[in-house]
């Protein structure tokens, strides 16, 4: 056993007598890690992605360093992961943590160390659990997703509702001034993450067509119903990352939306002119966030990307879904959101049928990202009729709306 160093004697029978199934008289184990060239502490924890402030300050003690000190490369030291002797039942009885959903992140946390290599074996076969300092004394640090490996803190997700502060409780600028405040209706989908991926933007607009004097852009369209659906989700607790931004757009109501090309991706970067520049920086973009709230137990997380499609100008569609090939989670996800879709129509236009499809195709957004994915087209910006789909601020909002009920039904049948 490694003995706490410098630790007075009240503090360390503190640790020792709240630690859930710790003896008194031994002190903690910790895993421990070799500090590579560029580590400081922000690093090394966001690698094991644990980096919150409960777990940053327990680390410079546990390893008697004061705040902001550098760290040595080829130097080991204590993370503040907590090491368990698993004893073969569960984790709950391991740790003495009652709480289902809560050891069930454990599990989950335990789970992604050894598919990302930070670990070898998995806990059931070595007998080693490892537990999050935070997850013990600061669970509600440990529920929060503040910063993100590689992403910059000012450039922080739509929070959960529960840790927003008072004085800017429920209000988001990236909407716009007319939609930034956002009622919280409910807390359902509290601690589920959703990436939202508007196509094109920069210097490609996508899919184009006129209508009179004045062009639409397919990025503008999509952007305005991605805001629209994340304004939702939002409404409902949901942490909303939109991995495609325009600062200065927010949610409008006009039919003629300006094309631009300030959009950047998440983190402030410009998006590249390139088609294959602008497809990596994206995947790569949702696949860091991805593992780093995964890392961080959160399990349910979905991959959102919405286009609108071009076609022969006679051609109406309905919107319609891809899937990731070979993948059942990532089907029965798109399969959910066609169905809600069609009972929608029926609701609200009785007789006119819907005929979206779901299929499996093999584009770079599905193929190159890891979260379960579904990858959407709104209708053909071509096509007279669809563009009344696209035009009328009232049909954007249902869309966001309708796919926003997709995605509860798809959350309530994972719970």
């Amino acid at each position: 056993m490694t003995n706490l160093l410098k630790l007075t004697g009240l503090v360390l029978l503190l640790v020792a007598f709240y630690l859930p199934s710790a003896s008194q008289n031994v002190a903690p184990r910790h895993v421990e890690a070799i500090a590579q060239s560029g580590d400081g502490a922000y690093a090394l924890l966001d690698r094991y992605g644990i980096r919150n402030s409960c777990n940053l300050s327990y680390f410079y003690r546990i390893n008697s360093l004061r705040k902001g000190d550098g760290l040595r490369v080829g130097k080991t030291y204590r993370l503040p992961i907590i090491r368990y002797a698993y004893n073969g039942t569960s984790i709950r009885s391991t740790t003495g943590i009652n709480d289902f959903d809560w050891a069930l992140g454990i599990q989950h946390f335990n789970e992604a160390m050894t598919e990302y290599g930070l670990r070898e074996l998995d806990f059931r076969k070595d007998r080693d659990l490892w537990v999050p300092y935070s997850s013990l004394y600061c669970r509600e640090e440990a529920l929060s997703i503040h910063t993100v490996s590689n992403v910059p803190s000012e450039e922080a997700p739509l929070i959960s509702r529960a840790n927003i502060t008072d004085e800017i409780r429920g209000v988001y600028s990236i909407f716009g001034p007319k939609y930034e405040r956002v009622p919280l209706v409910s807390q359902e989908m509290s601690g589920k993450v959703f990436f939202l991926v508007s196509g094109h933007g920069g210097v490609d607009p996508g899919a184009t067509d006129g209508r009179g004097r004045n062009m639409l852009c397919e990025d503008e369209y999509a952007y305005d119903v991605t805001l629209r659906l994340a304004r939702n989700l939002t409404s409902y607790g949901a942490t909303v990352y939109l991995v495609t931004r325009d600062e200065n757009d927010g949610i409008r109501d006009e039919a003629l939306l300006p094309c631009d090309t300030d959009e950047t991706c998440w983190g402030g970067e410009p998006i590249p002119a390139g088609q294959s520049d602008r497809l990596w920086q994206r995947s790569d973009m949702v696949n860091t966030l991805y593992r780093t709230n995964r890392a961080r137990s959160v399990a349910y997380q979905r991959l959102v990307v919405i286009h609108v499609d071009s076609d022969h100008r006679s051609e109406s569609v309905d919107m319609y879904f891809y899937h990731r090939e070979n993948d059942p989670t990532s089907y029965a996800f798109a399969l959910q959101l066609r169905n809600t879709i069609e009972q929608k129509y029926r609701e609200v236009r009785a007789g006119r049928g819907y005929e979206g499809s779901v299929s499996g195709r093999d584009l770079h957004m599905l193929r190159e990202t890891e979260p379960p994915a579904v990858f959407i087209e709104l209708g053909n910006i071509k096509n007279p009729q669809d563009q009344q789909r696209l035009i009328l601020s009232k049909n954007r909002q249902y869309l966001a709306d309708w796919l926003f009920e997709g995605l509860l039904q798809d959350v309530r049948r994972h719970d």
